[in-house]
Parts: structure tokens; sequence; C-alpha cells
């Protein structure tokens, strides 16, 4: 009898196992793991979220507006003298290999100097690196509040009052429409590896 006790009792602990297993480690989340290149200490919920910016044409989106369609969005500034445009530049080859393996990604180009970067600027700057890349710029408080839901850091220089530097954050985020944050890249990584992580995520969640 005693024996069939502690069998008993084994199989219901192992049933009970499986399903904690099942509850909280067998998760969407941990099948994405796969695919991420490095872990946001505040979580992924913290980055991102609504937003109000001119595009190109001066007209004002929203984020839904704008992340119709997953979407590697970077902040940085038109008249930066080398980090943006290769950063800016690379995106839109990521978003080029992907379009030849059949995703449809986009990528969104946000200003951190909206003084000089005007709508017709940023159309410039945007054409140059991908022929659909979005460019978007506002109000000082617009580009801020953007800055801020994503977690991203700038600063103007001191100095002259027109051809000043900006520091800024270089992170590329991968947001989907649905969900909203999946990953970022940073500046190391190339375009071949921003493809293939971005590829992973849309299997998995497709």
């Amino acid at each position: 009898m005693k024996i069939y006790a502690l069998t008993a009792v084994g199989l219901i602990s192992a049933m009970l196992g499986g399903l904690i297993y099942l509850a909280f480690f067998n998760t969407p989340e941990d099948a994405l793991a796969q695919c991420r290149g490095g872990v946001v200490a505040s979580g992924n919920a913290s980055i991102g979220g609504p937003f109000e910016l001119v595009n190109e044409s001066g007209a004002t989106v929203t984020d839904a507006d704008v992340i119709t369609a997953p979407t590697l969005v970077y902040f940085g500034y038109t008249f930066c003298p080398d980090v943006c445009p290769l950063d800016a530049y690379r995106n839109g080859e990521a978003a080029d290999l992907l379009t030849a393996q059949g995703y449809d990604v986009q990528t969104v180009f946000i200003t951190v100097d909206p003084a000089r970067d005007t709508p017709e600027q940023l159309g410039f700057f945007t054409d140059a690196m991908h022929p659909d890349m979005i460019g978007l710029t506002g109000t000082e408080e617009q580009v801020a509040a953007a800055s801020k839901a994503y977690k991203t850091y700038y600063r103007k220089q001191d100095g002259d009052p027109e051809y000043y530097l900006v520091d800024h954050s270089t992170f590329t985020y991968l947001m989907l429409p649905q969900t909203g944050f999946a990953d970022f890249f940073r500046r190391e990584d190339s375009a071949q590896q921003i493809a293939e992580r971005t590829a992973c995520f849309l299997d998995v969640t497709s």
C-alpha cells in the first residue's frame, strides 16, 4: 500500500509540475526569447507608447497612423555628421533584406532636432536613406514626449547656434502593430543581423 501511495504522490507531483511549467514558463514571451538580442531592465512594456508628431508632408500623425506594420524606429537628426546616416541607411538595408524574403517591414526616423529638421528637411534625408522611410518631426514638446515614451536620450550641445551637434542614444527599436515593443538593436548590429532577428519575431508571432 505504501508503494502505491508513494507512486500516486509521485504522479500527482509530476502533473502539478507540468501544469506549473505550462502556466508560467511555456508562454509566448518565452517563445520569443530565442529571437532577442538583449534584455530591457525596465521590461518590454516600458518601451514605446502613444505619440503625436508631424510627417514629411506636414500632416500630424499618431503612432497608430505610423506603426501599421512591423517597424524599425530610430531617433536621430539630419545634421548628424556620421552616426545617424549610417544607422538609418543600415535600417533601410535590413528592411530591403526582409522585403526580399516576403516580409512587410517599414522604417521610421524620428528627429531629436525639431528646430532644424523641418518636414521638408526630413524628406530630403529619408529619401536618401531609403525610398519608403518615414520621417517624423514636431514641436519641442511633441518630440520630447515621443523620446520619453521610447526611453531615449538626447541633449543639444552648447556652441554654434546654427551648426550645433546633438548627443543622443542610438538604439533601433522593433515595434509590432498589435503588441508594441519586441526588441532593440545596437549600433554594432549589421543589417543582416537585424533582418534575421526581425524575421524570427515575425515567424513566431505570425
